[in-house]
């Protein structure tokens, strides 16, 4: 059996529906974000602008989370030595896992590699090691919670994105005497829209459940100290868990949880996803406290990102460039195919020197398809009209529909 050719024969067909995933090869400019070198050797003029990062606010290139980086690694070396539990747990570490709790106003938090280990992490134990737990997932909540709820073999069920009634319906049909979670995010990272979180609490709290909220594309970006919608609403005391990552607004790496002592506790003696990895090398965990630190006290950057996302959202209505309406920070416009959705990506890095990701399925259902654009604080006003009068010609060239005002 020639396994290379039942791997070509999937690759195939992923291209031919337009669902092959190709990477570009980038490097970004230090100090210079959202600018970045094109590698692509001769697709594209040599350096290009950057429309699709998760470092929402730039704070990878901070000078602060830079300096701090720098000064960690030359006090401490370039790995963590090992996992927690072993070798690994450094001072960093738990300084940073101090400033979590404190940003969310929780009793601890514990670090993870990354928001998707967290997120599997969590869910699968506390899911596994609940007697009888039945875990209520969002439809639309993201893969890395579905894994952590498949993992755990709890019994899972699926409410209606974001209906409170549908959760509370589903919640009736259990006593008070089942252990139940309800796991949902804030801000859901393809549509852009924010769950209803204080009546979802209103429905956890009716039925006894504990509530998990995922802050992930939240962090950094809401609330007066950056710690996310609930923050915002001054909704934080509510949740039973909080889950973050250290990878968007927050400009590093990692992922956390935050939650009582008890909790914390709990998942640090029993999720595997934390027990058996390597920790966060030292010089990350000091790159991420520095940056938390700043956007406790800052709120420029949060400021101004909101103003070049009303900018664009403004000029792309002028353009009639249909773009889905929502409260945050996320504008994803839509294109509806996934073979022209790829190609006018290709074209806006090739003629444009415009890098934005096409978001096909299985990321986003099959009909949905979009480039999803996330201003920064850094991106210009002269930036923003150049996005917006190549997409004005390209959906004229590509016969796409416009946006009806």
């Amino acid at each position: 059996m020639n396994y290379d050719d039942l791997f070509q024969t999937q690759l195939d067909a992923l291209k031919t529906a337009g669902n092959y995933r190709v990477f570009a090869n980038l490097e970004r400019y230090r100090g210079n974000f959202p600018r970045a070198r094109n590698h692509a050797g001769g697709r594209g003029p040599d350096e290009v602008t950057v429309w699709c990062s998760n470092d929402y606010l730039g704070m990878g290139q901070h000078p602060d989370v830079i300096s701090a980086m720098h000064t960690a690694l030359d006090e401490c070396g370039a790995g963590a030595g090992g996992t927690r539990n072993i070798s690994g747990t450094n001072h960093y570490h738990v300084a940073l896992e101090r400033e979590l709790a404190s940003l969310h106003g929780k009793e601890g938090a514990l670090l993870f590699t990354s928001g998707y280990v967290s997120n599997w992490a969590a869910l699968g134990t506390l899911g596994a090691r609940l007697p009888g737990c039945v875990i209520f997932s969002d439809a639309l909540n993201h893969a890395s919670m579905i894994e952590g709820i498949r993992h755990s073999r709890a019994e899972r069920r699926i409410w209606k994105h974001n209906s409170v009634e549908d959760l509370d319906r589903q919640l009736s049909e259990y006593g008070p005497d089942v252990p139940k979670i309800v796991a949902f995010e804030s801000v859901y990272s393809m549509d852009g829209d924010i769950a209803p979180i204080s009546e979802i609490c209103d429905v956890a709290e009716k039925h006894g459940a504990m509530t998990y909220l995922d802050e992930v594309h939240a962090v950094g970006l809401y609330g007066p100290q950056g710690g996310g919608i609930a923050d915002r609403e001054g909704l934080s005391h509510r949740l039973t868990l909080i889950e973050g990552t250290l990878g968007k607004a927050f400009g590093v790496v990692g992922g956390y949880i935050t939650g009582s002592a008890a909790l914390c506790d709990f998942l640090r003696s029993f999720a595997s996803g934390f027990i058996f990895t390597t920790s966060l090398p030292p010089a990350v965990a000091a790159g991420a406290l520095a940056s938390i630190r700043h956007l406790r006290r800052s709120s420029s950057e949060r400021e101004r990102q909101q103003q070049q996302v009303a900018r664009l959202r403004a000029k792309l209505d002028a353009a009639g460039i249909p773009h889905l309406p929502n409260p945050s920070h996320i504008v994803p416009v839509m294109v509806k195919d996934p073979v022209k959705c790829k190609m006018i990506s290709d074209i806006l890095l090739e003629q444009y020197g415009i890098y934005v990701q096409p978001i096909n399925y299985p990321t986003v259902p099959k009909g949905t398809e979009r480039l999803r654009f996330t201003p920064s604080p850094a991106h210009t006003d002269a930036d923003i009209d150049h996005l917006v009068q190549a997409l004005r010609a390209l959906w004229s060239q590509c016969a796409l529909s416009r946006a009806v005002a």
